[in-house]
């Protein structure tokens, strides 16, 4: 079955996304006025770099099941972005900086469109 389109330029966003983060990993450095990775997900205790290189690995190993249209790279897709979007939800409700709104805009665009495109990932199921 052919990619659809969508799914191929959601992989590449993602797949840039998890090299800025690699990049960022060994770059970064602590600003007080930022809200780090580790503190968007709770676990300010955490490494920052440490953290941005797991999500980053996280994110590239999806992107490799989404792109192969694998059941558990939908899933994995699915999981990462309501993951994404509620933290952007909540952190757009609770921050004054706004990347948080179009993150949770994204998020919600990614959901939607792997939803509509699951007929890729699940050919042999009916899906209604």
């Amino acid at each position: 079955m052919n990619r659809p389109l969508g799914v191929t330029l959601i992989s590449y966003f993602y797949m840039f996304g998890a090299v800025v983060l690699l990049v960022t990993a060994v770059l970064w450095q602590a600003d007080a006025n930022e809200i780090g990775l580790a503190d968007r997900f709770g676990v300010s205790p955490f490494p920052e770099q440490l953290f941005r290189v797991i999500v980053a690995i996280a994110a590239l190993i999806g992107v490799y099941g989404y792109m192969r249209l694998q059941k558990w790279g939908f899933w994995l897709m699915m999981i990462y972005s309501l993951g994404f979007g509620v933290i952007s939800g909540v952190l757009a409700l609770s921050q004054n900086q706004q990347p948080f709104t179009g993150n949770l805009l994204w998020s919600l665009m990614v959901l939607a469109y792997t939803f509509y495109a699951r007929k890729s990932f699940f050919p042999d199921e009916k899906t209604g």
